[in-house]
């Protein structure tokens, strides 16, 4: 099922969460015998995927160029599994070259052998998939999430474990406040993880959603958004009781029209069951969007 290659093993980075690889022992399986710590040409059918991988989007597109760059080069970098039972292997890392092989209908793929428990392969995925450049500002949260829950690392272990600031850290960690239709603009590329960082100083959701949506419409920049969300955390004139009490068909209502208008609605209301409807809005152009709205 597998042949030995003749290569050195890996350097420090993952090898670094778990023991010296020289002193691991042979991994257990009377129709294998391979060494832990080597580098070894594994079937692709011996292989599945990691039930810890904390990347949930794979763009086919950037799949397909990496079988592309493979089917020209070979698989340059291994990928890291752990022996499981039924002679079978789990991927450790390495998910992108694993599916890019398969699209090729490639047999077999050079692999490095690990000995982990699933505690130590959860957080060798977690941490090998922080380090890398295309994971989404919403996934390398979850990531660090992960790592505090289920590792049970505080963010100052984290931060000696990931080589970023304990700063950066719970900057993305409040990422994960966003209201969940915010999380997926981010995710999608509509908003940044500057304009994330400005929305969740709104602790109101459906003011962060107002907020997001007014940035994709008007294209605010980051700067603009620190704006109006400074807009939307400065106190407002108290009311008198008579106002801050609104009537039920009111108080069921109003979150429709604050989401439907993209702003906070302000309602007044005066006697014998009167009111007024107040729909601010921040430019000229956010003043012809709300116009457009009344022509729906």
């Amino acid at each position: 099922m597998a042949k030995a290659i003749k290569k050195q093993a890996l350097g420090r980075g993952l090898s670094a969460l778990l023991q010296d690889p020289k002193k691991e022992t042979t991994v257990g399986n009377n129709n294998s015998g391979h060494m832990a710590g080597t580098i070894i040409e594994l079937e692709l059918a011996s292989i599945e995927v990691n039930p810890f991988q904390p990347r949930t989007q794979f763009k086919e597109e950037a799949i397909r160029e990496l079988a592309s760059s493979i089917q020209e080069l070979g698989v340059i970098q291994p990928i890291t599994v752990r022996k499981t039972k039924d002679n079978t292997f789990q991927l450790v890392s390495g998910e992108r070259r694993y599916r890019a092989s398969k699209l090729l209908d490639l047999k077999t793929i050079p692999a490095y052998i690990r000995v982990a428990n699933d505690q130590e392969a959860l957080e060798m995925a977690l941490v090998e998939n922080i380090q890398r450049q295309d994971l989404d500002p919403i996934e390398i949260a979850l990531s660090y999430q992960r790592l505090i829950e289920e590792i049970q690392l505080t963010q100052e272990q984290m931060s000696q474990r990931v080589g970023k600031k304990r700063s950066t850290i719970a900057n993305y960690l409040r990422l994960l406040k966003l209201d969940p239709l915010v999380q997926t603009g981010m995710r999608d590329g509509f908003i940044s993880m500057g304009h994330g960082r400005a929305i969740v100083n709104i602790n109101s959701h459906v003011d962060q959603i107002a907020v997001y949506k007014e940035i994709i419409t008007n294209k605010l920049s980051v700067r603009a958004t620190e704006t109006l969300v400074k807009n939307y955390n400065t106190p407002r004139p108290s009311k008198t009781s008579e106002q801050k009490k609104l009537p039920d068909f009111v108080e069921n209502s109003i979150e429709k029209i604050a989401t439907y208008f993209g702003h906070k609605i302000d309602v007044k209301m005066g006697k014998k069951g009167t009111g007024k409807i107040l729909i601010p809005f921040h430019s000229k152009e956010d003043y012809d969007r709300i116009l457009k709205l009344f022509k729906k």
